[in-house]
């Protein structure tokens, strides 16, 4: 089973202008994230362990208490001052709007867990607004 990491789109106020961010780096070099520890199950995700059908694991973004969009990891190396990057493609994959807990640095997300992509084509106006499923969210409806 492919094991995914999530993570807080922090500074970003709309899907919109999230993914006109990913936009500008298509067709670059893959982004790298930095963090301070190397995740425990980094095989799982991108490696020897990783699910080769299901092509490794993928960085779901958390935007206004909803996982939004994945970017698939390409695997992990060393970044500067003893930190790990967490090399992402550039390419951002839409994804059905699900609810998540906004949390500090990356969390683990079960492939059985993980949102469904939207289709190809799909336009941001398909999926459900964040606002509208952060409040059902709070109502206990989804």
């Amino acid at each position: 089973m492919t094991l995914h990491l999530t993570k807080v789109a922090f500074g970003v106020d709309s899907l919109e202008s999230f993914v006109e961010r990913w936009r500008a780096r298509e067709g670059l070099p893959p982004y790298e994230l930095t963090t301070r520890y190397l995740p425990k199950r980094h095989a799982e995700i991108a490696g020897p362990d990783a699910d080769p059908e299901a092509g490794g694991g993928s960085l779901y973004w958390i935007l206004k208490h909803q996982l939004v969009a994945r970017s698939r990891i390409v695997g992990f190396g060393e970044a500067e001052g003893g930190r790990v990057a967490i090399r992402l493609d550039p390419k951002l994959v839409l994804v059905h709007g699900r609810p998540k807990r906004a949390h500090q640095g990356w969390r683990y997300l079960d492939g059985a867990d993980a949102p469904a992509d939207l289709a190809e084509g799909a336009e941001l106006d398909d999926a459900m607004p964040a606002g509208l499923i952060g409040k059902l969210s709070a109502l206990a409806l989804i």
